[in-house]
């Protein structure tokens, strides 16, 4: 396994507001169709367009992966780094569970892994922003997924070390159910024979602040 950021040329910006948001904006997110690609701010992501930003990323797997020829995304919302991946010469599969998403991607997305897409196992598996949206349990059984179908992997991994920076991203996320300390994380992986690389998704890499 490797601490590794994958992420590091997605543009970020210099800080991120929590939005003050009810129960009822946690209500339409759950259920991650068009209120949380491209509704309201404060109920998702306020309008997923796409505007480039995956290119420095998709160039930057190419490197580190050293080339790979098949990609699958598990959670690929609306495919848009896939559909990078797939400017590049990779074979993508996309998995998301939204049939919004599905309907409005980027590339072919599935709502499941076919048998006939396992029998070849992927040079590389990704879960970006997936893992920590499920209870344990199920988390476990994502890792394992990821684990299972591609030769290499990269995962990212919801964190907080103290209280404060719980709250912090407890009051940002939407989907976010599972929260651990890193080193709580790093026994999960090697409890689901995990050997992959992963990122920790922590209040101070998403630049939290309280408005004011």
């Amino acid at each position: 396994m490797r601490e590794f950021n994958l992420l590091a040329k997605y543009p970020q910006p210099e800080e991120r507001i929590i939005p003050a948001r009810t129960i009822e904006d946690r209500i339409l997110a759950a259920y991650r169709g068009m209120d949380f690609f491209d509704g309201a701010r404060n109920s998702g992501y306020g309008g997923m367009k796409y505007d480039g930003r995956w290119k420095a990323t998709a160039k930057f797997i190419e490197e580190i992966y050293y080339f790979p020829k098949r990609v699958i995304q598990f959670g690929c919302e609306k495919g848009f780094l896939l559909a990078e991946l797939e400017y590049l010469g990779m074979e993508v599969v996309g998995i998301d569970s939204s049939s919004y998403a599905r309907r409005h991607g980027g590339v072919k997305i599935l709502a499941g892994l076919p048998t006939d897409q396992i029998a070849v196992p992927f040079d590389l598996a990704l879960a970006l922003g997936l893992v920590y949206t499920s209870n344990l349990g199920d988390a476990m059984s994502c890792i394992r997924m990821v684990e299972r179908v591609a030769h290499k992997a990269f995962i990212t991994l919801m964190a907080a070390e103290t209280e404060e920076e719980e709250r912090l991203l407890r009051r940002w996320t939407l989907l976010g159910t599972t929260i651990l300390k890193k080193d709580d994380w790093i026994e999960v992986l090697k409890h689901c024979g995990y050997t992959g690389d992963y990122w920790f998704i922590t209040s101070k890499y998403l630049r939290l602040r309280e408005s004011t």
